[in-house]
C-alpha cells in the first residue's frame, strides 16, 4: 500500500507540516503566500441554476414522469454514488483494496455519472483534505461547520497557498492508472457524453417519455441529488460524528440522525475498505458492493482492522509507549498476513 494512503495522525501532522515548510522555504524573500479564498461566482451562479432546475424536477417527478424514468433515474443515482464511495475514495483515494481492470473501467463510467470533475482531481483535493484535516487550510473547512464544508468549500476556488499545497500531494499512483488517466484527459467529453447525453435521450427515444421528465428529473433531479449525497464523504462528520465538545442530546438532530465514532475512525484509519457512509460501519452498501466484486474475482486485497488487532495495538501502545495509531496500524498488518484473503466472506468472525 502506497505510505500516502496509510497515513496516521501522527504522519498527517507530518504531512501538512512539511507541506507548510515547503511553502515557507519557498516565499523566503517573496511576498507571504496568502491562504484567502474568493467566491468562484461561475460556480456559485452554476449551482443556483442547478437547485433551481433540480427542485422543480421533484414537481415533475410527482406530476409528469413515467415509472420507468424514475426508476432509471435511481438506477443512476446509484451507480454515481458508488463510483464515488467504492471507487473515487475508497479505492483510488486510500488503496483500501485492489481492483482488476474491468472493475476499474466500470467504476470510471459510474464515477464520471456524478459530474464532480474527474477522479484524479477528486483523489486529489481529498488527499489533502485528509493531510490537513481541522486546519484551516482543508480545501473542505473542516475546521468550521456543516454549513461551510458542504456547500461554501463548492462554490470558492482555492487559495494561493491551497494551490500550491495541492501540487505537493503524491499522486504517482493514480499517474500510473491507464482508466484514471484516460478519464482526466477526455473528461469533457464523458461528461456531455455518459453524463448527460445519453441519461437524457434514454427516456425520450426507448419508452417515449415526456422532454421535460428527461431534463429536469432523469438531469437536473439526478445531479443535485447525486451531488449533495458524495458531497457528504467531505461534510458529514459534523453530522455524524461525535464531538467531544457537546453532548448528542445539545441537538434535536438526536431524533433523526445516530451519532458513532465511524468519521473519527476513518480519520485515523482511512485504508480499512470497510465504511459506515450508507448503514451500519462494515454492513453499508459500499462495503457490500466491495465484497460482492471480491467474490466474484474483481477486488482483491480488501485492507480491514479487526477487533483482536485494535486489543494488540492498544496493548503495543501501552507496552512500547509509541502512538496508539500507529500500534493499530502495524498489528493490523501482521493480522492481514494471518487471516485468509477471503476474510470478508466471514465477516462475523474478522470483525
Amino acid at each position: 500500500m502506497s505510505r500516502v494512503l496509510i497515513m496516521t495522525a501522527d504522519e498527517k501532522d507530518k504531512t501538512a507540516s512539511s507541506l507548510n515548510q515547503s511553502l515557507s522555504k519557498d516565499a523566503q524573500g517573496k511576498k507571504e503566500v496568502s491562504s484567502k479564498r474568493e467566491s468562484s461566482w461561475p460556480s456559485v451562479l452554476f449551482y443556483i441554476h442547478l437547485y433551481i432546475l433540480g427542485l422543480y424536477g421533484v414537481i415533475v417527478l410527482f406530476t409528469n414522469t413515467s415509472l420507468l424514468t424514475i426508476i432509471f433515474t435511481f438506477v443512476l443515482i446509484f451507480a454515481g454514488i458508488i463510483g464515488t464511495t467504492a471507487g473515487s475514495h475508497r479505492l483510488w483515494a486510500h488503496r483500501t483494496y485492489k481492483a482488476n481492470a474491468s472493475l476499474r473501467f466500470i467504476l470510471m463510467l459510474c464515477q464520471t455519472l456524478t459530474g464532480q470533475g474527474s477522479i484524479y482531481n477528486w483523489v486529489q483535493l481529498h488527499r489533502l483534505h485528509h493531510a490537513t484535516h481541522k486546519t484551516q487550510d482543508d480545501p473542505y473547512y473542516s475546521d468550521k461547520d456543516f454549513f461551510s464544508a458542504h456547500v461554501l468549500a463548492q462554490m470558492q476556488s482555492l487559495g494561493d497557498k491551497q494551490q500550491q499545497m495541492l501540487k505537493m500531494v503524491d499522486m504517482k499512483d493514480l499517474e500510473e492508472d491507464r482508466i484514471v488517466m484516460f478519464q482526466k484527459r477526455f473528461y469533457w467529453v464523458l461528461y456531455i457524453i455518459v453524463f448527460a447525453l445519453l441519461p437524457i435521450n434514454a427516456p425520450l427515444e426507448y419508452w417515449g417519455d415526456s422532454a421535460a421528465a428527461a431534463i429536469f428529473v432523469t438531469f437536473s433531479l439526478r445531479y443535485l441529488i447525486v451531488l449533495n449525497v458524495c458531497w457528504l464523504i467531505n461534510s458529514a462528520h459534523f453530522i455524524w460524528g461525535l464531538d467531544k465538545n457537546n453532548k448528542p442530546s445539545d441537538s434535536n438532530m438526536i431524533f433523526l440522525v445516530t451519532k458513532t465514532y465511524w468519521p473519527h475512525y476513518h480519520y485515523l484509519l482511512p485504508w480499512d475498505y470497510q465504511t459506515g457512509e450508507f448503514g451500519d460501519y462494515g454492513e453499508d452498501i459500499t462495503t457490500t458492493t466491495i465484497r460482492v466484486c471480491a467474490a466474484l474475482g474483481w477486488a482483491s486485497d480488501l485492507q480491514m482492522v479487526t477487533s483482536e488487532a485494535v486489543k494488540k495495538g492498544l496493548t503495543m501502545a501501552v507496552d512500547t509507549d509509541r502512538p496508539i495509531v500507529d500500534c493499530i496500524k502495524l498489528a493490523a498488518q501482521q493480522e492481514l498476513e494471518c487471516i485468509p484473503k477471503d476474510h470478508y466472506l466471514q465477516k462475523s468472525k474478522y470483525l
